[in-house]
């Protein structure tokens, strides 16, 4: 019982901070004449950290982890904040991606793709994921990528600089496109191996 109220008070100090984090960064950028409401929620970083809040808040509300349609949309929380974090670390640390205030930076980009796997270790799926179920967790960041190429087509403004064509051309957004999506599936194989490794085999009663 206190473990379970542990990583409940643990989800939910997570994901008020992340609220917190991209509302502090929101209200900083309102006042300038710049800013743009729909290219900062363009940002994978914003709408990851979004999904991950959401759901470690809706688990901190629940008394148990024990649906399997939850488990889905944990893992997929974590897979796009360890690429987030992955990401980041290799091609936009030190690059404005709107995250200028240094401890909002430090909890989007590097805490909470920590706390998002944690979590996942220390509350295990309830059964076994195939890699089937795994490769869902990229229909979200297909769906992104195609929106921020037509959006960015349009209005010529693009989140990353990586995915901005008049860096290099489309050949080489391509090549960054198709090296973040196998990066991406790979980490969707590892979060699947991770959460079936440490799966308990005992009844659900037994889990956190």
């Amino acid at each position: 019982m206190a473990a379970r109220l542990i990583v409940r008070l643990y989800r939910a100090g997570f994901g008020v901070l992340a609220l917190a984090a991209i509302g502090t960064q929101l209200a900083s950028l309102i006042g300038k004449p710049s800013f743009n409401p729909v290219s900062y929620f363009s940002y994978f970083t914003i709408d990851s950290n979004l999904i991950a809040a959401a759901v470690l808040l809706v688990c901190a509300s629940r008394s148990r982890s024990d649906d399997p349609r939850l488990d889905i949309v944990r893992g997929g929380a974590v897979v796009y904040m360890a690429v987030t974090g992955i990401v980041f670390t290799l091609l936009l640390s030190g690059t404005d991606v709107d995250t200028a205030i240094p401890w909002v930076n430090t909890v989007v980009h590097e805490l909470m793709p920590m706390v998002l796997v944690v979590d996942w270790l220390l509350a295990t799926p309830v059964g076994r994921l195939t890699i089937r179920q795994g490769l869902t967790w990229l229909s979200f960041p297909l769906v992104w990528i195609v929106y921020t190429l037509i959006r960015g087509a349009i209005s010529g403004l693009y989140p990353y600089p990586f995915l901005n064509p008049v860096n290099g051309g489309y050949s080489s957004v391509a090549a960054y496109g198709v090296a973040v999506f196998v990066l991406m599936a790979v980490v969707c194989a590892v979060v699947v191996w991770l959460g079936n490794t440490r799966n308990t085999a005992g009844p659900v009663e037994q889990r956190i």
